[in-house]
């Protein structure tokens, strides 16, 4: 499943498929307006698979579409709150300023994240978000803190859950729309023991 779009002058699309043999994908994509300013990413993995963890996503899902407005931290500490009677997950999440080109982001689990530009030689990973331990609904950081980096037109954004190997951003064509990016990543890099997401979120430098 491919869902795609774009927020401001972000170009942006999602795929994921469930665990082969289930029918339900308990990774989640967001992707949300912020007052026509900024846009909110998020990459959420249910621990595991199946209907207990697509609910776990599902619900941090709604904190972040809810409030997309608070400051990353605040909201990890609020979906924290929301999931202590699930089996939690891990997340990734990502805002893009419209004006000033700042991608701030934070992450807790092992869901990466990369902001990519196109090199000579192919791709160059420019930044990758600082992910720290714990599991959202069962143990998080005393601390929170997020990170910031510039984003150049053109630029790349890719978060991916541990559904989809390492290897993924060797074969990312920059000259393909952010649908074909994610589709290609998904069927090429997925792993056949867990569920899988993508995102991939392009800077146009003008709104579409």
């Amino acid at each position: 499943m491919v869902e795609h779009g774009w927020l401001g002058p972000i170009e942006w699309a999602a795929a994921r498929r469930p665990r082969p043999g289930e029918e339900v994908c308990g990774d989640q994509a967001v992707a949300v307006d912020v007052a026509d300013r900024a846009v909110l990413f998020g990459v959420i993995d249910g621990l595991g698979h199946g209907a207990a963890a697509a609910e776990a996503a599902d619900r941090a899902a709604k904190v972040l579409v809810n409030a997309p407005a608070e400051p990353l931290d605040l909201l990890i500490q609020r979906c924290h709150r929301e999931l202590v009677d699930t089996r939690g997950v891990a997340m990734t999440l990502a805002k893009i300023d419209f004006e000033s080109r700042r991608l701030s982001w934070i992450g807790i689990g092992n869901v990466t994240a990369a902001l990519a530009a196109k090199a000579p030689h192919g791709v160059e990973t420019r930044s990758s978000a600082l992910l720290a331990g714990g599991i959202v609904g069962y143990r998080i950081p005393e601390s929170l803190q997020s990170h910031g980096v510039s984003m150049g037109v053109g630029d790349l954004l890719l978060v991916a859950s541990d559904g989809i190997d390492e290897n993924y951003l060797a074969s990312v064509d920059f000259a393909a729309p952010a649908a074909e990016v994610v589709d290609r990543i998904l069927r090429n890099h997925r792993r056949d023991n867990d569920d899988a997401l993508v995102l991939a979120a392009r800077h146009r430098g003008v709104p579409s």
